[in-house]
């Protein structure tokens, strides 16, 4: 048991996962053009080295020395801890033009594996390199400040989801939200390929692989989503705006108890 929601805390929630589900398409239409002019920015004002990565490729280590950051130009990285009990548990998911890097920016070493999903590609620049350039370009820094900044919304409404959302609304939220991250890329989101298996999205989840398999039966049972014939990582969404009330219906009534 963590809390009990008051009103104030339920409207707070109601607020945050609304955002989080249904962005204005206006916003959506802003991310995918931030994220050209960044990569632009990047690649006209530091030396860049680009890395071509498979699937199960890292990017670093846990425990590897730090000393450059990394911008996704292509593909899907994981971001995967060991828990105590020497299990992976998948922490964080980047796409296009989101940054890799940051754990080691306070110790001088990596906190967790940046693997490759599938394959993709990251432009890699030396750390004291953007800070030099940053003197000359201030945009430099703009972009990577606003960039740890979404990161950091990102996992406080991960937290918020694990805490509030019961278990079908916790999978048909990762859904809608990995659809809304190619959205804004200008990818296809009709139809998306899971590049994790259900017990990554479970740790990631904070749920077990059972109850992840049970919950995406019973989304494309009430027809929220579809699994394709050829496997059930194809995944397609009909509408986004059902899955995104599908998530808005699940949330707990006042005073309720979050478990």
């Amino acid at each position: 048991m963590l809390a009990t929601a008051t009103a104030t805390d339920q409207t707070r929630v109601a607020a945050a996962i609304a955002r989080t589900v249904q962005p204005p398409q206006h916003e959506t239409c802003q991310a995918g053009h931030r994220i050209a002019e960044n990569l632009k920015l990047l690649h006209d004002s530091l030396p860049i080295t680009r890395r071509l990565l498979r699937a199960g490729d890292a990017v670093y280590e846990a425990g590897e020395r730090f000393e450059s950051l990394h911008v996704v130009n292509s593909g899907i990285f994981k971001l995967v801890n060991l828990s105590a009990d020497g299990r992976e548990q998948v922490v964080g998911l980047q796409f296009k033009g989101d940054w890799l890097g940051f754990d080691g920016i306070a110790t001088g070493r990596h906190g967790c594996d940046a693997v490759a999903m599938d394959t993709g590609e990251v432009w890699t620049v030396r750390y004291d390199a953007l800070l030099q350039a940053s003197l000359r370009q201030p945009a430099l820094m703009a972009v990577m400040h606003a960039a740890m900044s979404r990161e950091m919304s990102r996992d406080r409404d991960a937290l918020l989801s694990i805490c509030t959302l019961p278990a079908d609304a916790r999978v048909a939220e990762f859904l809608h939200n990995w659809a809304a991250s190619l959205s804004e890329r200008g990818l296809r989101t009709d139809q998306i390929t899971l590049r994790m298996t259900r017990a990554e999205i479970g740790n990631y989840l904070g749920m077990k692989l059972e109850t992840v398999s049970r919950a995406l039966s019973r989304l494309a049972r009430d027809k929220v989503i579809e699994f394709s014939e050829t496997g059930r990582r194809e995944v397609r969404i009909p509408d986004l705006a059902v899955l995104s009330a599908c998530v808005q219906r699940s949330l707990a009534p006042e005073g309720a108890t979050l478990q």
